[in-house]
């Protein structure tokens, strides 16, 4: 099993941190993991640190985790994609999602409606770009060029490229299935090996409808990894983050990471902590996150117990561990990644 990292995020802009992220992902590299991530929310983007990255390193892969789909059209991404595969000597995967209604609507200013059909459109653009066609499209919501003006359909002038690969974050049941039938890889959370199949059944489904198998596509998904002998206290700090994520990660009617967590076992639960929080209740919202939750999420004990925990990711279909480490400074957090790519390995 591979092992994969991530960076950026929501809060990636309040910290000038940039350079401790960036000798972060170069000694990650020496160790061995396999991709890096960035992450851009609402925070910084994921496009220009990876640039940077590409100069900055030999092996490693870089991923978009993910790009919003609504924040840029399907022809710039093809290009940025294209560009950034140039540029790091095809070290580029394109990640892609379609993020939520409040970040959709709220920062992009873009209609939230029918997010699958937009990503499908956004897919088959892009792909076009990457083989060099003209752009002609006639969707729903995208149309290539724009009826009734003076546009006409063009083909990007960068050579084509239809080896860069496409990862999806997707969560629903029908999304899911999508990510079965065209995507190279799934960055997935709301995870639980423990509950597999409430995501990977519908990845599956996809796939074998499209004459594909799960095992065409890389399946990445972890969480955070800490190592000692007193697991409440690896468990507690990290019962705001799942109450943030239950409870602010969507608006109170849609929020796709809940609904991934309720298929997942947890259908009580993540009703209750999403309803607190949405009553501005936060403190009691994370109380009320269970231990066990935290637990099946992450990889998070003693060496004998974070062992088992991946042994459970492989063992539930995981092709790639994707982890966030702690440990005190970057020595501390890569002698934790160092202990876990071993473990992966």
């Amino acid at each position: 099993m591979k092992v994969s990292i991530g960076i950026g995020g929501a809060a990636s802009g309040r910290r000038r941190d940039f350079d401790d992220q960036v000798e972060y992902v170069m000694e990650a590299e020496k160790l061995g993991v396999d991709t890096v991530w960035t992450a851009e929310a609402w925070g910084q983007d994921a496009i220009a640190p990876l640039a940077y990255l590409a100069a900055k390193t030999e092996r490693i892969k870089l991923g978009t985790g993910i790009l919003q789909i609504s924040a840029r059209t399907p022809s710039m991404t093809a290009m940025t994609a294209l560009t950034l595969a140039t540029i790091s000597s095809d070290r580029f995967i394109l990640g892609l999602g379609a993020s939520g209604p409040q970040v959709v609507e709220g920062l992009q200013g873009r209609p939230f409606k029918a997010p699958l059909m937009r990503m499908r459109e956004t897919i088959e653009i892009i792909k076009l770009a990457f083989a060099g066609e003209k752009l002609a499209y006639d969707g729903i919501y995208h149309q290539l060029p724009l009826p009734g003006g003076e546009g006409k359909a063009l083909r990007l002038a960068q050579p084509s490229n239809d080896n860069i690969p496409i990862y999806l974050a997707t969560l629903g049941p029908k999304t899911l299935e999508y990510t079965g039938a065209v995507a190279d890889g799934w960055l997935g959370t709301s995870f639980t090996p423990e509950h597999a199949d409430a995501h990977l059944e519908h990845i599956r489904r996809g796939a074998e409808a499209a004459g594909r198998s799960l095992l065409d596509i890389d399946i990445q998904v972890g969480g955070t990894v800490a190592f000692g002998d007193d697991l409440d206290a690896l468990v507690d700090p990290l019962k705001p983050a799942v109450a943030f994520t239950l409870g602010a990660m969507g608006s109170p009617k849609t929020n796709f990471y809940n609904a991934a967590f309720r298929r997942g076992g947890w259908e009580d639960v993540a009703i209750q902590v999403q309803q607190l929080w949405v009553d501005g209740k936060r403190e009691e919202a994370a109380a009320k996150v269970p231990g066990e939750m935290v637990r099946q999420a992450n990889l998070l004990g003693d060496e004998a117990t974070v062992r088992a925990r991946v042994q459970a990711y492989k063992d539930a279909g995981v092709t790639t561990l994707r982890v966030q480490p702690m440990g005190e400074g970057l020595a501390g957090k890569l002698e934790t990644l160092g202990r876990v790519i071993d473990m992966a390995h």
